[in-house]
């Protein structure tokens, strides 16, 4: 069967799934951390489970392969200089641990674009011209469509005969109404420079969507859902119809909800009294918007969730961090549920939506008052699909882990 790899970019990393298609057999996944650094962190999971008499340990310097009850793991801390070295060393990999014999298996790469601005509601497969568009876009995501577009370069300069296609993040919200997506500006703002929201994380919300529908064994065209995107990026949409409505994201992944290291938003007023107070260049104030605020910036310690929940009984920053992020949360999804009038379920995904009990916990028990309530011992894990609510519950309460890679990989066979 042929091989499509889903592929996802970061500033300074590289997330791989390789799977089956049209099976949707997982064949490996990976990580590359820390791209540009002398201490570049990889791991590749792959391969059926052995006994460690059959494991093959590979002897390079800080290299080394674990057997793990799920198959294999292969570690590795190396200098890797820039993203087309990163994925050179991947597809390396993939023949030298024996994952494929050959590059031509690989028939299709999908890639993660954030920004698609109003060019692009749908995957497509990439030309020159899309290209171009994705660098134009840059403005849009400054953070995420420069490697996004790097990373489809260099996937097509060593897979030249493999179909190249772009999924972006943003075509999932582009059924948004235009009172939900237009800001109360100038008019012209829009028509000359797109001024309005774009939301992000669209492939995440639709799969958990879609996932949500199966479990609740009714079709997606009939529920009012609100899907909860958590990780260091949140973002917080509600589906009517299987459609997006609305998303805190906006014209960037910066406004919406307090994130990581992300303000979410903030009054445009402020930002311009303190970069005078400071004497800060623009650059210097998105810097600090993207990088330094949040739950880093009000802690004053981390930007890990998991951080400052440990401390927070001892630590009043990091108990305030936690509680500004549950408030912010909270506060959009009564909006939604406002604007949809009702909601049958509520969705848990990404990093802490998936594996922070207390965070889910603080959040529901804040809904109560509309008919939610927690199975508390149902709440009690971590990474799995399982709903957390009490049968006695109104509204369901649903913990579904994520799936980018294989809605991308849809895509890309939807294209071939």
């Amino acid at each position: 069967m042929a091989k499509t790899m889903a592929v996802n970019v970061g500033s300074s990393s590289l997330k791989f799934q390789l799977l089956e298609m049209p099976a949707e057999r997982v064949i490996a996944n990976g990580v590359i951390e820390r791209i540009g650094m002398d201490d570049a962190i990889v791991t590749i999971k792959y391969g059926e489970q052995r006994s460690a008499e059959q494991l093959a340990v590979h002897s390079e310097d800080n290299a080394h392969v674990t057997h793990t009850k799920n198959g294999k793991k292969y570690e590795n801390i190396l200098a890797i200089k820039d993203h087309q070295q990163a994925i050179n060393f991947v597809l390396q990999q993939l023949t030298t641990l024996d994952i494929i014999q050959d590059f031509n298996e690989i028939t299709g790469v999908g890639h993660r674009v954030v920004a698609g601005g109003e060019w692009f509601n749908h995957s497509v497969v990439v030309t020159d011209s899309v290209l171009e568009k994705i660098d134009r876009l840059s403005d849009y995501a400054p953070l995420h469509n420069p490697a996004n577009a790097m990373g489809i370069r260099a996937f097509q300069k060593l897979l030249p005969n493999a179909l190249s296609v772009a999924v972006f993040d943003t075509s999932f919200h582009q059924t948004m109404p235009k009172e939900n997506y237009l800001y109360s500006l100038p008019y012209q703002y829009y028509t000359r420079y797109g001024a309005r929201k774009y939301g992000a994380h669209g492939i995440s919300h639709h799969y958990v969507s879609q996932r949500a529908a199966v479990m609740m064994n009714r079709n997606l065209s009939e529920l009012k859902l609100i899907t909860l995107h958590m990780g260091a990026g949140v973002s917080i949409t509600a589906i009517e119809d299987g459609k997006s409505i609305d998303t805190s994201m906006g014209f960037s992944p910066l406004s919406g909800v307090t994130m990581a290291t992300r303000s979410g938003d903030v009054d445009p007023s402020l930002v311009y009294y303190i970069q005078e107070h400071e004497g800060l260049s623009n650059d210097d104030m998105v810097n600090i918007l993207n990088k330094k605020s949040g739950l880093l910036g009000i802690s004053t310690i981390s930007s890990d969730m998991r951080d400052l929940l440990d401390v927070q009984d001892t630590n009043d920053h990091a108990q305030l961090a936690v509680k500004i992020f549950v408030n912010r949360i909270v506060k959009y999804i009564g909006q939604y549920i406002a604007e949809m009038g009702g909601v049958d379920a509520i969705i848990f995904t990404a990093g802490i939506g998936e594996n922070s009990i207390p965070v889910r916990q603080m959040i529901i028990e804040r809904l109560s008052y509309f008919g939610i309530e927690l199975d508390v011992e149902a709440n009690n894990v971590r990474g799995q699909e399982v709903e957390i609510s009490t049968a006695a519950s109104r509204v369901k309460a649903l913990l579904i882990p994520t799936n980018e890679e294989l809605m991308i990989a849809r895509e890309v066979e939807s294209l071939k």
